[in-house]
């Protein structure tokens, strides 16, 4: 049976590559929404993916996934940036203080539809504003929800993080393994 990730995520396809399962990348044009809950919205998010690509391929295992940062104080969900402006917009509501990162996890295939989610607090160090200007100008920031890749030189922001750091760079794989299990494609 064939196993599809429905992300054109470096980052995620990376984390799969890790599990020595076989699979095949396949980009979704799913549009992505935001919902006051950020559980919710990755799950969404998730299951839209996952959706858009299943359609086309039955029979087969798909796999689709969203990350989002939410800032708990101001109850605001942070996704992709738009642009430099709205980088660092997002870097400076970060910086000093603690978010969480929410990835939900969706798997379709002939035993149907499983979705979750995980989350992780990280917390942010204060970061010099010309330290987030140079990585702004580095472009790292580009397609990453909340403007940073903990996997990449944003790590020197990151003073703690609680919980899993896979669901922190966007693929939580303790949940990939347990939805992936019922296939008998063992992690």
């Amino acid at each position: 049976m064939e196993l599809i990730l429905a992300s054109a995520s470096p980052r995620r396809k990376e984390l799969l590559t890790f599990t020595g399962i076989p699979f095949t990348v396949l980009s979704s044009d799913a549009a992505e929404c935001s919902v006051d809950d950020p559980a919710e919205t990755v799950i969404l998010n998730a299951c839209s993916k996952c959706g858009a690509i299943a359609r086309n391929h039955p029979g087969s295992i798909v796999l689709g996934a969203d990350t989002v940062v939410y800032l708990p104080g101001r109850k605001e969900i942070l996704g992709k940036p738009r642009n430099e402006d709205d980088a660092r917009r997002m870097l400076h509501l970060l910086n000093g203080n603690e978010h969480r990162v929410y990835t939900g996890v969706c798997v379709s295939g002939p035993l149907g539809e499983n979705k979750a989610y995980d989350a992780a607090e990280v917390v942010f160090d204060r970061i010099p504003d010309d330290v987030i200007d140079g990585y702004i100008a580095s472009g790292e920031y580009k397609g990453k929800a909340g403007a940073y890749a903990i996997q990449g030189s944003a790590s020197r922001f990151v003073r703690r993080v609680n919980g899993s750091v896979t669901c922190v760079i966007g693929l939580p794989m303790h949940l990939v393994r347990e939805m992936l299990l019922p296939y008998g494609l063992l992690l």
